[in-house]
């Protein structure tokens, strides 16, 4: 799957991603990082790369996605320092939608 990893999505579970397969892009590696873009731009630029994005920052994705679904799709999740836990919570989820286009996916730690 493609993400876009927001500025504050935990690295180390990008990483854990990555070694399952995942093409993540990181905004620091988008070079967007530390420059207060919006999250609504945030969202803009991964659905023109095609990517879903990974967030902690779950009240404003969700908020986001009710106002507008034509996105790539929007993974949210709440913080777990189980870096490999939540990598793996979010490989299951998202290997569970037939179709992340438009879609909100939640990945609650245990």
């Amino acid at each position: 799957m493609l993400f876009y990893a927001d500025e504050n999505f935990p690295l180390d579970v990008v990483a854990e991603l990555r070694n399952r397969g995942h093409d993540c892009l990181t905004a620091l590696e988008d070079e967007r990082a530390n420059q207060k873009i919006p999250d609504e731009k945030v969202l803009e630029r991964a659905s023109q790369l095609g990517r879903a994005v990974l967030t902690i920052n779950r009240i404003d994705f969700k908020r986001l996605h009710n106002a507008n679904s034509e996105h790539a799709g929007i993974v949210i999740c709440t913080f777990d320092a189980d870096f490999v836990g939540q990598a793996n919570r979010i490989d299951v989820a998202c290997k569970e939608v037939e179709e992340i286009k438009g879609r909100l996916v939640r990945v609650y730690r245990p």
